[in-house]
């Protein structure tokens, strides 16, 4: 009678029946494969969730800048939240450029970070999806 040295069934038997020995290294790969492709269904899930948030913020921007180019009433409780949501959004993009006319400064200024945004989100899901691979 003779033992085998590995830990579970082998995938493959011999001409007998009995399962073939297959090489350290062999299970090893198969073992990896299995993880890998565990955690390549993690990272298409966070990849989906970092674009959702990201699409949030680009949302809650793009309103900012639409309400204050509208002239929306800034004494409005939702005017003026979303207002101070995307103002806080931009971040140190607001104010990056100067205009004459305060609405389209913030245009600009709101409309480049949220690009900024967008650009950044697209660079984070890449590095997500070749870490799959």
């Amino acid at each position: 009678m003779s033992t085998s040295s590995s830990t579970g069934p082998s995938p493959t038997v011999d001409r007998d029946g009995r399962p073939a020995r297959v090489p350290y290294r062999q299970r090893r790969r198969e073992r990896a494969g299995t993880v890998g492709s565990v955690i390549g269904a993690g990272g298409g899930l966070l990849a989906r969730i970092v674009q959702l948030v990201v699409s949030v913020v680009v949302l809650i921007i793009v309103a900012g800048i639409l309400l204050v180019v509208l002239k929306a009433n800034a004494t409005n409780t939702v005017v003026s939240d979303v207002h101070g949501w995307a103002r806080s959004l931009a971040g140190p993009i607001d104010g990056m450029f100067s205009f004459h006319n305060a609405r389209v400064a913030i245009a600009v200024n709101w409309g480049i970070a949220a690009v900024v945004y967008l650009l950044a989100a697209g660079l984070i899901t890449r590095l997500i999806g070749r870490s799959r691979h």
